[in-house]
């Protein structure tokens, strides 16, 4: 059975189905709520979509139908072993939009999530989608280069991660936790023991695999092929995806508007929650 039919076939039962079969046997979470038009959020690593609990309240609230995918491997999804890359969690957000029959969606993505979701508004042309949103992205490219300077961590930084998560993955979500908000924003030690339960459902599996894709893929060439209105919201003191990396998106997206934070870490969606909020929905009501 192609792909196109086994889809098609699901398409009249799934609805608002809490679980979405992108192919047989793989099976992802979709947190769906509201009714309006769709806002699709695409959590960062190694988070599911839960991360986005604030987001959705304001975009129900405001009237939008609020979609959020756990990626292949992460939060409530299956954790199968196989691909863990960006053509692979693109191809994955095509079946989602698809089987939902989601058209004039507004993408959103925060970190890997949103390098994945820069990699499906450029791999799929701008099917599906009236805009894009990228908050914290780690696009178009997350370690430097000879030819790359702007990335703040190298390969064998990134290597290094990678050979601490076969070891000790607590002591990896310590180094990565470190770095996530402001040292000096105030949250409340409730907000981190949320943030932190949120990857412990991940596959450590899928956490080697796309941390890998994290450090490889290169997405510079995408920037160009974005069709549709693109937001960027990014910390100018991001210690995890630098904020020069939201300057080179902005320069080579065509009709892109960067939205500077400068309370927050990479964490903008929790750490300046009523500023993101209300640049989402500013976008959203272009």
């Amino acid at each position: 059975m192609s792909s196109k039919t086994f889809q098609s076939r699901r398409k009249a039962s799934l609805g608002r189905s809490a679980f979405i079969e992108v192919e047989p046997n793989v099976r992802l979470h979709i947190t769906d709520m509201g009714a309006g038009q769709p806002v699709v959020l695409i959590p960062g690593y190694p988070f599911g979509a839960a991360m986005y609990e604030y987001t959705i309240h304001a975009l129900v609230a405001a009237g939008y139908r609020a979609i959020g995918v756990d990626t292949r491997g992460f939060g409530l999804s299956d954790k199968p072993e196989g691909g863990y890359n960006y053509d692979v969690f693109a191809d994955d957000l095509k079946v989602v939009m698809e089987t939902l029959g989601l058209e004039n969606a507004v993408l959103g993505g925060h970190s890997m999530g949103g390098a994945y979701s820069l990699h499906f508004a450029a791999k799929y042309g701008g099917e599906h989608l009236s805009g894009l949103a990228l908050f914290s992205a780690a696009a178009p490219k997350h370690t430097k280069a000879a030819d790359y300077p702007y990335p703040l961590f190298t390969k064998e930084d990134i290597s290094s991660w990678l050979e601490l998560l076969k070891v000790n993955r607590p002591a990896l979500t310590d180094t990565v936790g470190e770095r996530f908000v402001l040292p000096t924003n105030t949250l409340t030690p409730g907000y981190f023991a949320w943030l932190g339960s949120l990857g412990v459902t991940a596959s450590p599996y899928a956490m080697v695999k796309a941390l890998t894709a994290l450090r490889d893929e290169d997405l510079r060439e995408d920037l160009a092929k974005i069709k549709v209105p693109t937001l960027i919201l990014h910390a100018k003191d991001d210690a995890i995806a630098a904020y020069a990396l939201a300057e080179q998106m902005h320069a080579g997206i065509k009709n892109a508007t960067l939205v500077t934070f400068d309370k927050s870490g990479h964490g903008t969606f929790i750490e300046e929650r009523e500023k993101f909020n209300a640049e989402l929905l500013k976008f959203l009501k272009r």
